[in-house]
């Protein structure tokens, strides 16, 4: 829980993903003549599908249809399915909310304890929702996609399902106390859909409510309030936003003594407006369109984006500073620095508990929690909590702020597996909950952080997961991670997956932290926007020469590997880096941002990418298009490309024109593989994941030899 009302909640929405995608076959607006391969942006046309089928066939034999990659595979699933895993909880009341999946339960059981019982070595779970029994029930495959539960008691819930584990979900009411769905209860049907308790007979709701009601990005653009045993078609309209906005939401918050109705109006990614409603009134927050504003009880926290002077000081970018909301709304600017970041800092989040504000912040992209407690004179005192061991994540999972100052931290890094601390503020230290165990043995190996100095001579950081005593003679298969955007920063974090398919087998793990992400807050993401995209390339780029410099190790035995956003990253390894790499694994990615725009979800992305069909824009995305910038005769390293159909936020069209593309061109080592189900990630259910994964890992291990 980073904040308890987010007043920019559609980002929020959006970022965790709640899309459907518009434009589903690819073939409307800007198509251009020249693309002989549009026909595979019919995503479920015959003869798109008989393509993906054959890649597949390829794909499988080549590198799925082994006793390594069964093993790879199996090991893979071992931990995913492990019941000693840590099942995380969220408090609502009286109880601790979990979301399980397993062997038995492939979708999942949505399910509740008690602290008490919790805290036992084998707790006793209340069934709530059992995926897999609805799914036979029904005849359908739902994927859970999350609940929203109506407090202050918890019993009314909306859940959204998907069909295919795709954004675009199905939002039915659910009773705890009798565990079934409403009958006649508040129900919206498979669509991009946003919906939240005001009270027990009326609801919030963003959705397709007919042609225009969608943004051209995919999201609400009409926000309304709904009452129970009334039509949609009746629900009474909050606010419109305009088609060229990225979304619009409405929230109430149900604290008590604080009850507050608000609408936010997202632009873009990170721009925003955001509106109290009261008394049917809309009354404008008068911050910085790019900051995130948050209320909580009496407070109004800002967190800045860009500098800003007000009231006759100037707080700068990645600051966050608090004034009384009240005060604020009555014309009132006096503001407290709460944190102001320096060169090596910068503020990865913040949660409050009933009497105080917990900082999560990154040094260097290590974690530290400080706690601020707001005094009777308007300051605010000042503590650090205990350190964390070195190279690793402190996050706060989970707080309960309307009750007490409980607050439940996960601890993890690279070789460290997860613990759960449950914790109260002024009664000592945290104490572990929970203890994942360990899925590989990590005493074999050290984690290092280095920097490298970049090509405009920015100094970026990573993280090296190596063998002890590693030789440095340029012979280790190494695999090198990476992101790079939308301001999403890469934290030390256990994956059993990665021990086991990669470090075990003698192979060297790295992390990226460039440009484009948040490690060290706004500035570093606006480093590489739009026109400087590149700046995240080459940070990448200038960790591979590293790599290789110190004899880590060699262009051929490197490889590389990022999704979404860091499957842009991997077409531009490819196809402006192609001598530094082995081998390069593309995980749904975006590669046509000529295209982009025009599918799926696309529209969203203009403010981190630009628009391609403004013609001045065009000129720089160009140079970061790998579908455009793709050539025949060039030495690029062999690359897997895997994505899959019910992917509605970027969507599976990029990889397969891409692969297709390639192999046009005559490329002999392009491989494809488009898992049917999963969404925007690796699978609907833990088997799915596991095959994925194995795949990437079992490609890359044998290129790389």
């Amino acid at each position: 829980m980073k904040t308890t009302i987010q007043l920019a909640v559609t980002l929020a929405v959006i970022m965790s993903g709640m899309s459907q995608a518009h434009d589903t076959s690819g073939l409307g607006a800007a198509a251009p003549s020249d693309d002989p391969y549009l026909w595979l942006e019919d995503i479920h046309g015959a003869r798109a599908m008989d393509w993906v089928k054959a890649q597949n066939a390829v794909t499988q034999k080549q590198f799925a249809d082994s006793p390594a990659f069964t093993q790879t595979r199996d090991r893979i699933l071992e931990v995913l399915d492990s019941d000693a895993r840590i099942p995380y909880v969220e408090r609502r009341g009286d109880y601790l909310f979990n979301f399980w999946r397993d062997k038995e339960h492939p979708r999942g059981l949505w399910r509740r304890t008690t602290l008490d019982e919790y805290r036992k070595p084998e707790p006793k779970w209340e069934v709530l929702l059992d995926i897999d029994a609805l799914n036979r029930a029904e005849g359908k495959h739902w994927v859970f996609e999350g609940s929203d539960c109506m407090k202050p008691d918890y019993k009314r819930c909306l859940l959204s399902l998907s069909p295919d584990g795709g954004d675009a979900v199905e939002v039915r009411e659910f009773d705890i106390p009798s565990k079934s769905f409403v009958k006649d209860g508040f129900h919206l049907t498979v669509a991009k859909s946003e919906a939240g308790w005001i009270d027990e007979n009326h609801i919030y709701v963003g959705t397709d409510f007919g042609p225009g009601s969608m943004t051209t990005s995919s999201y609400p653009r009409i926000a309304k309030v709904w009452t129970r045993g009334t039509p949609l078609s009746a629900a009474t309209t909050v606010y419109e936003g305009k088609a060229d906005d990225l979304a619009v939401s409405a929230t109430h918050d149900r604290t008590l003594g604080f009850e507050r109705d608000f609408v936010a109006v997202a632009h873009d990614f990170f721009h925003s407006d955001t509106y109290q409603l009261k008394d049917g009134k809309l009354i404008h927050l008068d911050v910085p369109a790019d900051a995130n504003a948050a209320a909580h009880r009496e407070w109004l926290l800002v967190q800045l984006r860009s500098a800003w002077t007000v009231g006759g000081a100037t707080y700068p970018s990645g600051a966050l500073i608090a004034t009384k909301y009240d005060d604020f709304m009555a014309g009132k600017r006096q503001f407290v620095t709460l944190f102001a970041p320096d060169e090596h800092t910068a503020l990865s989040g913040y949660s409050w508990t009933q009497h105080h504000l917990i900082l999560d912040i990154m040094d260097d992209v290590k974690s530290r929690l400080d706690v601020l407690t707001p005094q009777p004179d308007g300051t605010w005192a000042h503590q650090t909590m205990p350190g964390a061991p070195q190279f690793s994540t402190v996050e706060v999972m989970d707080t309960d702020p309307d009750n007490s100052d409980e607050y439940w931290l996960s601890v993890t890094g690279f070789l460290v597996p997860p613990s759960l601390e449950r914790g109260v503020l002024g009664e000592g230290a945290a104490q572990i909950i929970k203890q994942s165990p360990a899925f590989f043995d990590a005493s074999k190996f050290e984690v290092s952080q280095h920097f490298v100095t970049s090509k405009d001579g920015t100094k970026v950081p990573y993280f090296e997961i190596a063998p002890k005593h590693l030789k440095l003679d340029g012979s280790n298969r190494t695999l090198l991670y990476g992101y790079g955007g939308f301001e999403i920063s890469l934290q030390p974090a256990y994956s059993g997956s990665i021990g086991r398919a990669w470090l075990e087998r003698g192979g060297v793990y790295v992390v990226a932290n460039i440009r484009g992400g948040g490690e060290y807050g706004p500035r570093w993401h606006q480093a590489a926007l739009q026109a400087n995209r590149l700046r995240a390339y080459e940070d990448f780029a200038a960790v591979a020469e590293d790599l290789i410099k110190r004899g880590v190790t060699s262009p051929a035995h490197l490889g590389a590997e990022g999704g979404s956003n860091g499957g842009l990253l991997m077409g531009n390894m490819l196809t402006l880096y192609p001598q530094l790499f082995g081998a390069i694994a593309c995980e749904i990615p975006l590669l046509d941002m000529k295209r982009y725009i025009h599918l799926s979800a696309g529209a969203s992305w203009i403010a981190e990418y630009g628009n391609p069909d403004d013609p001045k824009q065009w000129t720089f995305i160009q140079t970061f298009s790998p579908y455009q910038n793709v050539k025949p005769g060039v030495s690029y390293p062999p690359v897997l490309f895997y994505t899959t159909t019910s992917d509605d936020r970027v969507g599976p069209v990029q990889a397969r024109k891409m692969a297709a593309k390639m192999q046009g061109m005559g490329y002999k080592n392009v491989w494809f593989f488009e898992n049917t189900e999963g969404g925007h990630g690796a699978g609907a259910d833990n088997k799915q994941a596991a095959h994925m994964h194995a795949l990437a890992y079992e490609f890359l291990w044998d290129r790389l030899k």
